[in-house]
């Protein structure tokens, strides 16, 4: 066990591995070495032996695998929870159609994130892998007011809420939602209470690994009353529906208005990037457009959401309270770009009050 600093000086981020095959711990186990930030504290090869290690060996991060014997990652997840939550970075073999909700249950039962296990094979696999991995785990290590969430009842936003001024406008034409980290779960609160005839399309835009973008939109379309589709390129956005980027691309507007799977560059290190679906919506439907920023780490979202604001559209960013990583909310928050700061319970409702004339957030 390393009892080293880091390189930062402070104490390195404690993880915790817990996976049935010793190969994948080997190679876990070898991508972390390479971070003398972070060290592996200790290995399970099952949920029941995890849990029984947690209480000594005081881990920042657990990575679990799905699939195991005598207590499997659901179970584990559950009883962590439970028992001494911790973040809980889940890897596992990238989403197939019939693994789709044993996956993202992990995520509902506390998890935060999901990445494919690393390959430890090709050398150009392994470094993309090993800067993911170890991305991730910063990223978990600095969720520090983690806890069991308990649904809140919903309630309607009031149009004055946290001292922003009543807005005046026109109804909203299209409805933007980014999120990064924790964004899967934040996703599923949000368009579960969406009505299925909501009067507008959404473009949603999530950061998540390679491999589980299709198994994203087949969960929440199992939580969801409206449809939620894979975009595709050509097609005009319909209502009702809430549209994900297809693998690995942008998702925007083309000149027509219809729907754009753009193999751009990536953005700031993304593709998705939410800035550029946000910028999109600005462009083509001005104060038409609304943009909804959730949790996450850094600042993609940022710009468009300004662009958005600046176009006379609404913007809502998550509050902190709510937040698994308050980044992007809060960097839009520091630009002066979100015109409303709502718990995550909140977002739904405000969403569905913007397209009541008698009571929405326009004022009357």
């Amino acid at each position: 066990m390393n009892n080293t600093l880091g390189s930062d000086g402070k104490s390195p981020i404690r993880v915790l591995l817990v996976d049935d095959s010793l190969i994948t711990l080997v190679i876990l186990k070898r991508i972390i070495s390479t971070a003398p930030e972070i060290e592996v504290v200790g290995t399970a090869t099952n949920g029941k032996e995890a849990l029984a290690l947690i209480p000594a060996l005081k881990p920042d991060v657990i990575c679990t695998d799905l699939h195991m014997p005598v207590m499997d990652g659901l179970e584990f997840t559950r009883e962590v929870m439970d028992r001494f939550p911790h973040p809980i970075l889940v890897l596992s073999i990238s989403v197939q159609k019939d693994q789709t909700s044993n996956i993202f249950q992990l995520l509902e039962a506390g998890a935060i994130d999901v990445m494919a296990k690393p390959r430890g094979n090709a050398e150009a696999d392994y470094a993309v892998d090993q800067r993911e991995l170890i991305g991730k785990i910063k990223v978990l290590a600095g969720v520090v007011a983690l806890r069991k969430r308990r649904k809140e009842p919903h309630a309607m936003a009031s149009p004055g809420m946290n001292g922003l001024p009543t807005i005046k406008g026109v109804p909203p034409r299209i409805i933007g939602v980014g999120a990064s980290t924790g964004g899967p779960q934040a996703f599923e609160e949000v368009l579960s209470h969406l009505p299925g005839k909501l009067p507008v399309p959404l473009l949603c835009v999530q950061h998540i690994s390679e491999g589980f973008m299709q198994g994203l939109v087949d969960w929440l379309a199992q939580k969801c009353a409206m449809k939620i589709s894979i975009a595709e390129s050509g097609l005009l956005p319909q209502p009702g529906t809430a549209y994900f980027p297809r693998e690995g691309s942008h998702l925007l507007l083309d000149d027509q208005g219809r729907l754009e799977c753009s193999n751009a560059l990536p953005c700031n290190g993304h593709r998705p990037a939410i800035d550029i679906t946000f910028k999109s919506l600005a462009r083509h439907y001005g104060n038409g457009a609304v943009g909804v920023l959730l949790t996450g780490m850094g600042r993609d979202g940022v710009d468009g959401m300004v662009a958005i604001a600046q176009a006379g559209g609404v913007t809502i960013a998550q509050d902190e309270a709510s937040s698994i990583i308050f980044g992007m909310p809060k960097e839009a928050i520091a630009a002066h770009a979100a015109r409303f700061v709502l718990p995550l319970t909140k977002v739904a409702p405000t969403l569905v009050k913007l397209f009541d004339p008698a009571t929405n957030a326009y004022g009357s």
